[in-house]
């Protein structure tokens, strides 16, 4: 049996994509951290009303390799009842992200009221 392999690789991850997370969560004002999804790995942040996004960068997982892997980033956020409401998949991780809101603003799903920042919430028009 090969023990190393059997070894979660969360702490390993959360080293290596230091700069992905102190990045998401500054611009999601949330914390963000790695997650084990079924040995698969991701960056996972947190919004209000069952609310998350998922970000990988090597088809729906984290890469091991020293330098994060040459793909895309993927980044899809999800509501209620694990639905994606939109994803989007870039070179550089913030052109994902940017790219995810964009798809959220087109489709109602960001409040502009002036009552909160950056809060997801269904539109009431």
């Amino acid at each position: 049996m090969v023990v190393g392999a059997l070894v979660p690789l969360t702490r390993e991850h959360t080293k290596r994509y230091r700069d992905a997370l102190v990045a998401l969560a500054a611009a999601t004002q949330r914390p963000a951290n790695i997650v084990n999804l079924g040995g698969m790995y991701a960056i996972r942040v947190e919004f209000e009303l069952s609310r998350y996004l998922l970000a990988t960068n090597e088809g729906g997982d984290l890469s091991t390799t020293v330098d994060g892997g040459e793909g895309t980033w993927s980044v899809q956020f999800f509501g209620p009842s694990d639905v994606r409401l939109a994803a989007a998949d870039r070179k550089w991780l913030v052109d994902a992200f940017d790219a995810v809101i964009d798809e959220l603003r087109a489709a109602d799903w960001w409040r502009d009221d002036g009552m909160s920042f950056g809060e997801f919430a269904p539109s009431n028009t």
